[in-house]
């Protein structure tokens, strides 16, 4: 089932998943497409984005956004062409970037909705590298990590699109940088294309003194994005004073409850004592004021021109295998940022 300009797909919520979404979680449906009235425009899908804060808002709990309602559309920032338009600043075949979710077409009024012009050279890196995760790491990495050159900065999901541009702007700090990532090939990565000076492979049986021997110095930034045994193994190296942003925790993501073994809590909390480590969780729509973004949208463009920043995206055809791909990134099996073309 492709994209049509009679009838409009939609991926909704279907039921609340207990542990990894499987194909109960999402339902794919068809239905008119809406009209825009007075004030309102009529938005088509190009590209979706999927991202892991996506599986916390399938829970129905306390959290920084209101969860997905059960037959709602599945959340989600996207790349939009403007169909027809009765909204100041936006014309027809205007491209936008947009919360429009899972689904091919929808209304809006502008209202948080970004105009990125009729004919953008990469439309798809506003979801990426110019959008959302970018600016994540920027700001993360800049504002809460503070790093100093000739510190050593310790980065999760290292060939993720956060993980990846986390690392590179390190590097162009003067930082040392060591890489966690799942697999040779995405180690190879981290360290061959995107300059890391290491990249540790969190599968290895020995990844606890690995990455021990990757950081001779200890680790005075650690970039959280996953948890578990990675933040296990980063512990016994922070040195005092350490910073740790935390922006995500996906190998937690899709516990049904405790994670196994025995409770951590204890060492992370006297670790943080002991160290007198700064550790701060931030959400990116929120947490920074507009000049910050800003500063990350010049610096972030002029790095991309001269070629400091490396990019990577991994595209999925059509919105049918947006939950099957949704799932292989939250496991572990993307490489790169991950967008639908719709």
């Amino acid at each position: 089932m492709t994209q049509a300009d009679t009838s409009n797909r939609r991926i909704v919520l279907a039921e609340r998943p207990q542990g990894l979404p499987d194909d109960d979680t999402l339902r794919l449906e068809q239905t008119d497409i809406p009209t825009a009235g007075a004030g309102e425009m009529l938005l088509r899908t190009v590209y979706l984005s999927l991202d892991p804060y996506m599986r916390g808002r399938m829970n129905d709990a306390k959290s920084y956004a209101e969860p997905v309602k059960l037959g709602e559309v599945m959340t989600g920032q996207v790349v939009a062409q403007v169909v027809t338009s009765d909204v100041k600043g936006f014309a027809e075949g205007d491209y936008v970037l947009s919360g429009s979710g899972w689904q091919d077409y929808a209304v809006s009024n502008g209202d948080q909705v970004l105009n990125l012009g009729a004919d953008p050279a990469n439309p798809s890196w506003a979801l990426g590298i110019m959008g959302m995760p970018g600016y994540t790491a920027y700001a993360g990495l800049l504002k809460i990590g503070e790093p100093k050159a000739g510190e050593t900065v310790v980065v999760a999901a290292a060939s993720g699109p956060v993980g990846a541009t986390v690392g590179q702007i390190a590097k162009l700090k003067g930082c040392r940088v060591v890489g966690v990532a799942g697999g040779a090939e995405k180690c190879a990565h981290v360290v061959d294309n995107l300059g890391f000076d290491a990249c540790i492979d969190h599968k290895a049986d020995d990844f606890a003194a690995q990455l021990k021997g990757a950081c001779p110095d200890g680790i005075d930034v650690y970039f959280e994005n996953v948890g578990g045994k990675v933040l296990y193994g980063v512990l016994p190296l922070l040195n005092p004073f350490a910073r740790m942003p935390v922006c995500g925790m996906v190998a937690w993501y899709n516990l049904p409850g405790l994670p196994d073994g025995p409770d951590m809590g204890p060492v992370i909390m006297g670790t943080i004592l002991r160290m007198k480590v700064k550790v701060q969780g931030f959400i990116i729509f929120d947490s920074f004021g507009p000049e910050t973004y800003k500063e990350f949208a010049a610096e972030m463009t002029g790095w991309l021109a001269d070629g400091k920043v490396k990019y990577k995206e991994q595209v999925v055809q059509g919105l049918e295998n947006a939950p099957e791909a949704f799932m292989d990134m939250l496991e572990g099996r993307s490489f790169g940022k991950m967008v639908v073309k719709v």
